[in-house]
């Protein structure tokens, strides 16, 4: 997905550029201004990389809840799937489902013009239902970059078998622990989005996807608005 990919790049760029020390600063200061910047910019190449990946991957979210995502690149769509409902963006629709008492309803909305494009609409509904995305965890690790009382430490642990790099962020908006695996999937997130503690843990990831990840869940009804928003 290059329009995403391109957009995690310039902001990690944007990060490092914005951290940029005058004479003025003391050197201890510079010092943590430029490794808080290295963190930054590690963790957005991990992220963008996985951009460009074909996997999925399981998640545990708060409550004990099973959430999971993922994305392909012949052809290129992806799916985020919540408790409740699920978000699949493919070349022919954008397609939201919700579960409510009685049943499950999707709707279809027109394509992007790339599949990259909806990006910022889909990680906002993710994160609304506890599903944490890799560019909300760059944007709280850009946030912490340019907060000269932030703390960061980085340690390094497993996930699900897999190598992951982690960091813990101690600063007054908020502090909060995210980990990255070595193929730049998020590995875990706990801390608070929106006011709301959050937590995520993965618990399967897999460099193949299963099409039926991306059908309609059986028995939905489907209401197209396609052509109203094309």
């Amino acid at each position: 997905m290059p329009a995403v990919s391109t957009t995690l790049r310039a902001l990690a760029l944007s990060a490092i550029a914005s951290l940029s020390v005058t004479g003025c600063q003391a050197l201890d200061d510079a010092g943590r201004a430029i490794g808080r910047a290295d963190l930054v910019n590690d963790i957005a190449a991990r992220l963008d990389q996985a951009l460009e990946l074909t996997y999925s991957a399981d998640y545990q979210i708060s409550g004990g809840r099973a959430a999971s995502i993922a994305q392909t690149q012949d052809p290129a769509r992806s799916v985020y799937a919540w408790p409740g409902g699920m978000l699949t963006v493919t070349a022919e629709a954008t397609t939201r489902c919700e579960t409510g008492a009685a049943r499950t309803v999707c709707t279809l909305l027109a394509p992007p013009e790339t599949t990259a494009k909806p990006s910022v609409a889909l990680f906002t509904e993710a994160e609304q239902r506890g599903l944490v995305t890799p560019p909300v965890v760059v944007g709280l690790l850009t946030e912490a970059a340019l907060d000269p009382e932030a703390v960061v430490a980085q340690s390094d642990t497993t996930l699900a078998g897999h190598p992951a790099t982690c960091v813990d962020v101690q600063q007054p908006a908020g502090d909060f622990t995210a980990c990255v695996t070595a193929e730049g999937v998020l590995g875990s997130f706990t801390g608070e989005l929106d006011g709301r503690p959050t937590e995520l843990t993965l618990t399967r990831y897999s460099d193949t996807v299963d099409g039926a990840s991306f059908e309609l869940p059986a028995g939905a009804g489907v209401v197209d608005r396609r052509a109203a928003n094309s």
